[in-house]
């Protein structure tokens, strides 16, 4: 069978993408996957990397600011779906696969026009504009949350989670007896409001009994590291760019301070950690509060919003991780909302609709 899988722009398309490919290799070793992205995007490198070839399309975004300068995107789109077009003819696809983002749109409406079934996986809560526009053509859309039916028809949607890191269930923890751990990640590139909060708050952390480890991601690591330099060097907060060993710091963590992006929130879910989230205000459709609020109103989660958090992010860390019945409900309430598995059961999806073609 041949699988056509489409997507990217951000790692929050890319990675469940290719876990998607790595299932369907595993319960399908003789597939042919073939991915389109955007040239120019993430996923031109990220994906040959993973051992699958990509074909790049000049597809870019609408300048929603201003609407004038669109006429060369709407040229490029053009020029994307006659491209789509011959790849599509070309490869012959059993079942296109969408995860969002631009090269998504252009390659899964022609495949569609083509009659080629089509299999939608959207990671947030809030649904992104390329899925919502692509919903009729779609036979089955994956979803990693409740209520979904707001933006799909109820009868397409299937509940599967968003893939996760494979190994992230077989950390070892590293805490010492009595001591409270607390882990601070902002993705590969930071979060400058995380990162401004954690060094306004250095000298009040340097004196905690906590074991803190501060990841602040490589655009921000000088400017954080000289800050933890001049506050003494305390060596309870480990600064450090990017974190190789994460099975083992999410294993050892009592509590967990992230923005709240759909691969972050499926890996807290999955491990059942407990999180402050501080959704980045810098996202389309402001997707990562809709996808906090999906774990607040459930009460598997904290919110410190982007704007109070200068002022309230680490109080409420400091105040939180001593609390240990509050941890305890936000562990079993965020472990009952993972979703295990979610890759291979996506995959199996895509399997199906190989019979309806």
């Amino acid at each position: 069978m041949k699988y056509l899988i489409s997507g990217g722009g951000t790692g929050g398309h890319i990675f469940p993408a290719v876990s998607i490919a790595n299932a369907l290799r595993e319960l399908d070793p003789n597939a042919e996957i073939l991915f389109v992205g955007a040239l120019g995007r993430m996923e031109m490198e990220r994906v040959p990397q993973a051992g699958y070839k990509i074909i790049g399309l000049p597809v870019r975004g609408f300048n929603r600011a201003q609407p004038w300068k669109n006429f060369s995107v709407l040229i490029d789109l053009l020029r994307s779906m006659r491209m789509a077009r011959k790849i599509i003819k070309d490869f012959r696809p059993d079942v296109g696969v969408g995860v969002g983002g631009y090269a998504s749109g252009a390659a899964m409406k022609v495949a569609a026009k083509m009659g080629v079934p089509i299999l939608l996986q959207e990671q947030n809560g809030f649904a992104g504009v390329t899925n919502k526009l692509l919903k009729d053509d779609a036979s089955v859309i994956c979803v990693a949350y409740d209520h979904m039916e707001r933006f799909f028809p109820a009868e397409k949607i299937i509940l599967t989670g968003n893939p996760v890191r494979q190994n992230l269930t077989e950390g070892k923890s590293s805490k010492k007896s009595g001591e409270k751990n607390l882990l601070i990640i902002g993705g590969s590139l930071g979060a400058r409001t995380i990162n401004e909060s954690i060094i306004a708050a250095l000298p009040l952390l340097a004196k905690s009994k906590m074991h803190i480890v501060w990841q602040t991601g490589k655009v921000y690591f000088d400017k954080c590291k000289a800050a933890w330099q001049e506050n003494g060097s305390p060596k309870n907060i480990e600064c450090l760019d990017f974190l190789s060993d994460m099975p083992d710091r999410y294993a050892t963590a009592d509590l967990v301070i992230s923005r709240a992006g759909a691969s972050s929130i499926s890996e807290l879910c999955l491990l059942g950690k407990p999180a402050i989230l501080v959704p980045s205000p810098n996202v389309a459709e402001d997707h990562q509060t809709h996808n906090a609020m999906a774990l607040v109103e459930k009460n598997a989660a904290v919110l410190v919003k982007d704007i109070n958090a200068r002022n309230s992010l680490v109080d409420t860390a400091l105040t939180l991780i001593q609390d240990d019945k509050k941890l305890e409900t936000l562990h079993k309430n965020i472990l009952a909302l993972a979703q295990p598995d979610s890759a291979k059961r996506i995959a199996q999806e895509v399997i199906k609709l190989t019979h309806q073609k």
